[in-house]
Order: C-alpha cells, then structure tokens, then sequence
C-alpha cells in the first residue's frame, strides 16, 4: 500500500475528543492504570487523512487573509467529479449543491420544509443517535419501524411495518440512512426502489444521509437514493460530507444535493434563517484537497484496510466469544455487537459488560444509545495491531475472563 494505515497516531493533546474525553461526561470512562486507551466510541478514524488535504490547507493559510468570501467553481467541480467517479451520478449541477454546517443540521433544515413541530417522521431502528437527539430537541415525534435480520443475518426493512406507521401516523417525512449507521447496511438497488416507491405511494418526503457512501467494504456498492427513480430525484434531500471518509469532522463542511427546485429554495431558505450555516474557507479547501485524484486512491486504500479490519473481528467473534453475535458491516466502520446471550448466561449486565472494557483500554460505546437493548458499538477504523490488541484485551480480561 502506498498510505500509512499501520502507524499509530498519537491523538492526545491535538483536541480529539476520541482520547480526550474519556474519563468525563458522556465518552467512556478512563483505563485503570497499566492500560492505554484504545478508542472505539466516537465515530472518527485513527489514521491520518489524505496528503492532499493538508497541503490544500497549508497553501491557502500561506495567504494571510481569511475575509468574507464565496465559494469558488472548484469546489462544486470537484464535489461534482467525485459523485460522478464514486457513485456514477450523472447530470448535477452547480445549482443543486447546497452547503450544510454539518448532516444533522442539513437533515433539520430539510424537516423543517417537510413538517411542522409535533409531526412525526418515521426512521429506522437501531437508530444512530443524532437522529434521535436532533429530531428530539426541535419538536418532532420519531415513529421506529424496526429493521430485522433475515435467516442469513443481513438488516432487512419491513415494507409491511414501514407503511402501517406511515398511514396510522399520518407521516410525510422520512429519513433513509444510507449506509445504514449502525448495523452497517449497504442497501441493494431493489429495496431502494421499494422504499422509494412506498414513500411515492403515500407523499413521503426523504431526507437520505448517505455520509458513509465512501466507506464501502469489499464487494459492495452504494446506490444513490436519487438514482433509482425521477420520483425519487425529485422527493429526496441528500446529504453528503468529506468528513466521514477524509476524517475531517473537526473541519466542518457538509453539503446537499437537491434536484427539485422547489424544495432546493425552502431547504436553502430554511438553512438561512440562523444565519449559522456558513461555510469556512479552510474546509472548502480541505474538500477541494480531498476530491482530487489523490483522495480517490486513498479512499480505494482505506477500505481495503476497513475490510480487512471487519474480517479479523468478525471471524474473532466468530471463534471466541461465544454468546456475542453481529451481523457483518458491508459499509461503515463500525460493528454492533449483540451481546444478549453472553449477558444471560453470564447473569451479568451491559453496564457491568462496558465498564470492564473501558476498564481494561477498550473505549467502546453503549449501543443503548442508538436503540439496542443489550449491543455494544465499536469503531474499528485503527491499525489493524490496535484491533488485534483490543481484541486480546476483550478475550483474556472479559468475554472469556476465567
């Protein structure tokens, strides 16, 4: 491989909340001493970004003045390019890119066109947090419909379950993670269309978070929620950011793609009224950085290290933990471990089953936070040593501690 996905970064001191939080409020509790910290909970990487990134940004703080300003042609080329090479998007335009501070604030904006406070808006469980939260706080009712595994393990939505809720709850928005965070589902083109065309049947408005469309494990591929029909192009708000797949959240920079005129203008209308959503000269040229040829090398190298993450683990928990199941990720790079039977048989608890993690290194998350009843979530975007070693830490001193 030509980039570095082996070394390990020292975070600490350089403000990640990854390692600097741990001990405190909502992040996982510190080590005891004789062990470090291997950080598995917040959904950030652990291998340095792209080489073009840096540089980008280096070459325009050279330039010591940082007015207002507007964005430049590259970064809609570049942002158009990369749909087009990734993802095989065909016919955007300038027109339909919208800048977001970030995807939830991109998904309340869009909401906000859809619904008036106490509407319900209907989401798939597990659910990732920030849907939770941010759906929560601005006044809006979330209705589950429950993702299930088939006989071979793999998420599947309940079409059936989707359009009772829809029609017992009067819905007209929904948001469609894509990849799913967090089991990790890359959804096929056929059930996309299904949902789609379920949402077309009863008026439902989509806002799909394709964040993690980057990050797709080895013989998978992401489809465009806006490509499956001219139906869905023009119901669907789509959000996108570099900061998943360069590991730049602490930049900021999300952006939309918006096809239909009329919802373009409310969404963009929507976005304005805090007067917050500005986008940051640094992070323009970070995404102009990491759109470049470069990045769609680095990208190709990172999830082929993913992959081979997500196999040692999966094939680990396979052999050795006994009573810990996960249905394998074809995207993302995180597991959901379904440690019910393990917590059963032990007569033990998953706040008991988290603390002798964190105790021992292992920073992992509680899965109750985004909507499972006894799973843990874990980051496995690190060198593939610390996985090993994490993994060693969970074997000898938890799931198979004598």
């Amino acid at each position: 491989m030509k980039y570095d996905f082996e070394s390990i970064m020292d975070r600490h001191g350089k403000d990640a909340i990854a390692v600097d939080a741990l001990g405190g409020g909502w992040a996982p509790d510190a080590p005891k001493d004789g062990f470090d910290a291997i950080p598995m909970w917040v959904a950030d990487m652990n291998f340095p970004t792209v080489p073009t990134v840096c540089e980008a940004i280096r070459e325009r703080a050279a330039h010591p003045a940082f007015g207002y300003f507007n964005p430049r042609e590259e970064y809609f080329s570049s942002i158009i390019r990369w749909q087009s090479l990734r993802h095989g998007v065909e016919g955007l335009e300038p027109e339909h890119i919208g800048y977001e501070n970030g995807v939830l604030g991109g998904v309340l904006s869009a909401i906000g066109t859809f619904c008036s406070k106490g509407d319900c808006v209907l989401v798939h469980s597990p659910t990732y947090m920030g849907f939770t939260m941010c759906l929560q706080n601005s006044g809006y009712r979330i209705i589950h419909s429950p993702l299930t595994p088939d006989k071979n393990g793999v998420w599947r939505m309940d079409l059936a379950d989707m359009e009772k809720k829809i029609t017992e709850n009067r819905i007209h928005a929904a948001i469609f993670c894509s990849p799913h965070n967090p089991t990790g589902r890359v959804w096929e083109r056929w059930e996309i269309e299904q949902a789609m065309e379920l949402y077309r049947k009863h008026d439902v408005y989509v806002v799909s978070d394709e964040i993690w469309s980057d990050i797709i494990l080895s013989g998978n591929k992401h489809i465009p929620t806006q490509s499956v029909s001219v139906d869905a192009k023009n119901r669907t708000v789509a959000l996108y950011a570099p900061s998943k797949t360069f590991n730049l959240a602490g930049l900021v920079g999300s952006y939309h793609i918006v096809y239909n005129p009329r919802l373009r203008d409310r969404i963009d209308k929507e976005s304005s009224l805090s007067h917050y959503n500005s986008m940051n000269v640094l992070s323009m040229h970070a995404l102009i950085g990491a759109y470049k040829d470069e990045g769609h090398r680095w990208v190709d190298e990172l999830c082929e290290t993913l992959s081979g993450n997500i196999d040692y683990a999966c094939q680990y928990i396979n052999e050795h933990f006994r009573g810990v199941s996960t249905s394998k990720p074809q995207g993302t790079y995180m597991l959901f471990l379904d440690c019910d039977e393990w917590l059963t048989e032990h007569g033990s608890t998953l706040e008991h089953l988290l603390k002798s993690g964190w105790d021992v290194g292992v920073a992992w998350q509680d899965g109750r936070q985004h909507g499972g009843q006894n799973h843990i979530r874990l980051n496995l975007a690190l060198p593939l040593s610390r996985v090993k070693e994490a993994f060693r830490r969970m074997d000898q001193y938890i799931f198979n501690k004598e």
